[in-house]
């Protein structure tokens, strides 16, 4: 099955918490939302400089250097949790406390660039592993932090999660105004 006919997961293929980010994915094709987000990240970071990057819209809050750390992160252990399903592994997957991975991401000591490459691969990565999957694999279902969830949640899981954080970086760091 091509990423363009992926049906939307219903609600009770995910926790409730994953609702929110499921249901920012619009129906274009899944495939062509994640490049067109990709382009976007791109076209949003054209003028942001490194020393920029480091800026947090509010004490406590991430800096834009760890939202994209922060991006890379999470989109690598949903795909990866979205391939364990996909072909069949029963074996219950664990949680991600993502305040505890972005502190040791250490992203802020990073380049700009680098960190724009490393989202720009690991998507095109998320992109294929969608592409190649077969049509029954996205019915498959799994265990992940402790719940049910079926492979096709997670791409979806990962559109609206980026959905989000693009919403956050334009609206409350005013990138791409």
């Amino acid at each position: 099955m091509s990423t363009m006919t992926i049906p939307r997961p219903e609600a009770e293929e995910s926790l409730a918490y994953y609702h929110r980010y499921i249901a920012r994915v619009s129906d274009e094709p899944l495939g062509d939302q994640l490049t067109a987000q990709l382009r976007e990240i791109e076209r949003l970071f054209e003028q942001v400089t490194d020393r920029s990057a480091l800026a947090r819209y509010a004490e406590g809050k991430w800096s834009i250097k760890e939202i994209l750390g922060h991006l890379s992160d999470t989109e690598r252990i949903f795909a990866y949790r979205l391939l364990r399903i996909a072909r069949g592994d029963a074996t219950p997957l664990p949680g991600y406390e993502e305040d505890a991975y972005v502190p040791a991401g250490r992203f802020d000591e990073r380049p700009l660039p680098m960190l724009l490459a490393e989202l720009r691969a690991v998507r095109l990565s998320t992109a294929a592993l969608l592409e190649g999957l077969p049509e029954e694999a996205w019915a498959r279902w799994g265990e992940a932090n402790g719940s049910p969830i079926t492979a096709r949640a997670p791409a979806f899981i990962i559109v609206g999660h980026c959905t989000h954080h693009l919403g956050v970086l334009r609206e409350r760091y005013g990138l791409g105004s």
